[in-house]
């Protein structure tokens, strides 16, 4: 009964944090129903379930194939995703086997975890928490995204970027942000720091 529970908490903390982030977002039920980066991230908590165990691995990649139809998002099996993500819009969002996502991380549409070789091993980015990935942006390889960061809508980062800090451009370069920028709650347009 516990991990039932764990799992049902674990799925109202992600309408919760979709509801929070989207001012759009009017109910819990039109986040359930209509939002397809909370359908992509419910299906990827089971299908990495199954991903786990050696003799579901087909089946989870086939899973992750539907659901990549249904939605427009494709996440790995393998990826590994924090609490609280929220996918806004998610048309085009790639995510990659070795990714691994912190907590309170945010996606915009078209956002690429992705790969720069085709070697086994760790080759995608790691986020780190509260990180916020603009539209369109790429990273790519096996870099490190560190807490609080944020990437530029179409940036593509194939450098560590440091807690923090802003990358914006193609490539990206880091900015950080200056001392007197006002607090801002949630999302902040990376934009303001080219």
């Amino acid at each position: 009964m516990s991990r039932l529970q764990d799992f049902l908490t674990l799925l109202l903390e992600d309408l919760d944090a979709a509801r929070r982030r989207d001012p759009a977002a009017r109910s819990r039920i039109e986040v359930a129903l209509g939002y397809p980066g909370v359908h992509a991230l419910w299906a990827h908590r089971v299908i990495h379930a199954m991903w786990r165990e050696p003799l579901l691995r087909l089946p989870a990649r086939l899973a992750s194939q539907l659901v990549r139809g249904l939605t427009g998002i494709e996440i790995h099996p393998g990826a590994q995703l924090g609490r609280r993500l929220f996918i806004d819009h998610g048309m085009g969002i790639v995510i990659g086997e070795t990714a691994q996502v912190g907590d309170d991380v945010v996606l915009f549409h078209g956002a690429t975890l992705g790969g720069r070789s085709m070697t086994r091993g760790k080759r995608h980015p790691t986020l780190g928490d509260h990180v916020v990935v603009g539209a369109g942006a790429k990273i790519l390889g096996p870099v490190w995204i560190g807490d609080g960061a944020q990437v530029g809508a179409n940036a593509v980062v194939v450098k560590d970027v440091p807690a923090g800090g802003v990358a914006v451009g193609v490539p990206a370069q880091v900015r950080t942000r200056p001392e007197q920028a006002p607090a801002v709650d949630l999302v902040e347009d990376p934009a303001i720091y080219i």
